[in-house]
């Protein structure tokens, strides 16, 4: 099976003439850029492990300065590059949690009204999130409550969820 990469931060630009590099972080943990921490740069087809000698949050941004990266022509070339990890590389989440690039995807079924579609994308509203689910008409919007949400199958690709009524009755 081929490795699976997940995207960690984007590269916006060069940050002063050291060969630093701005930083969007695409994570929830920007602690995962620390000093010695490795990430692949991912540009124009080709992918590079680097190693952070220096990091640094800066507003909404990191500041990251990569040892392979000696000058701010080197990091002219990486700038528009992806930073990417492995799954190996993730950090643990506490249980009953998920990334969110595991739940798009998910096929699901209500227990009583069968399957209703696919998750296509995650609303985060701030109380709870929100699943988007293309149903082929309208796409339907689930709340990601542990009342709503009866099971998720990541292995198997489902979410089994119950649907409180007048919730999918729209659709029709």
């Amino acid at each position: 099976m081929a490795e699976e990469y997940i995207t960690v931060g984007k590269i916006l630009n060069t940050q002063g003439r050291a060969g630093a590099v701005r930083v969007l972080p695409l994570s929830e943990y920007p602690e995962r850029f620390k000093v010695n921490s490795r990430v692949y740069v991912s540009l124009r087809g080709a992918r590079k492990l680097m190693t952070v000698e220096k990091f640094a949050p800066h507003q909404k941004y990191v500041i990251i300065k990569f040892k392979e990266i000696p000058d701010m022509n080197a990091a002219e070339e990486i700038k528009g590059g992806i930073l990417e990890i492995t799954r190996a590389d993730l950090f643990p989440l506490p249980e009953n949690t998920f990334y969110i690039f595991d739940i798009i995807g998910l096929t699901v079924s209500d227990k009583t009204r069968g399957r209703l579609g696919e998750i296509t994308e995650i609303l985060q509203t701030g109380a709870n999130d929100v699943y988007v689910v293309e149903t082929g008409a309208r796409p339907l919007l689930i709340p990601a409550l542990k009342q709503v949400v009866k099971e998720i199958d990541l292995p198997g690709r489902s979410m089994v969820v119950d649907l409180p009524d007048g919730l999918a009755d729209d659709e029709n």
